[in-house]
């Protein structure tokens, strides 16, 4: 039984590994203090105009959040299409299981005004 998870161990090592080092790479790497010009905000090539540190509505993260939830949907569900004769009845099941709940959380976002989009 170790010989089938042994692999994977050591993938998830590596991979621990692998972001440890970049982190402290990063973090020890050109230690200079940012000047008054490095220190300005700075997007799309332009200087940032208008109030910085200003509250966005809940409405932007609850739309992202269920982008989110329903794109994960989408990653779970092509899967089991393409394997769907082998899986039979049971994965029918499992998966009629899956769509419903997130048939159900989708009229409750609905029922709530989560879609509904305000300016």
């Amino acid at each position: 039984m170790l010989q089938i998870y042994l692999p994977l161990l050591f993938l998830f090592v590596v991979a621990i590994g692998i972001g440890a080092f970049k982190f402290l790479l990063g973090h020890y790497v050109n230690r200079l203090p940012a000047n008054a010009e490095q220190a300005q905000p700075y997007e799309c090539g332009n200087d940032s105009t208008g109030a910085s540190g200003i509250k966005l509505d809940v409405k932007f993260y609850l739309t992202a959040i269920l982008f989110v939830v329903f794109d994960i949907e989408v990653v779970f569900i092509y899967p089991w299409a393409a394997l769907f004769k082998q899986l039979g009845w049971t994965g029918f099941a499992t998966m009629s299981a899956f769509i419903s709940a997130l048939a159900v959380a989708l009229a409750y976002c609905w029922k709530k005004g989560a879609l509904e989009w305000e300016s």
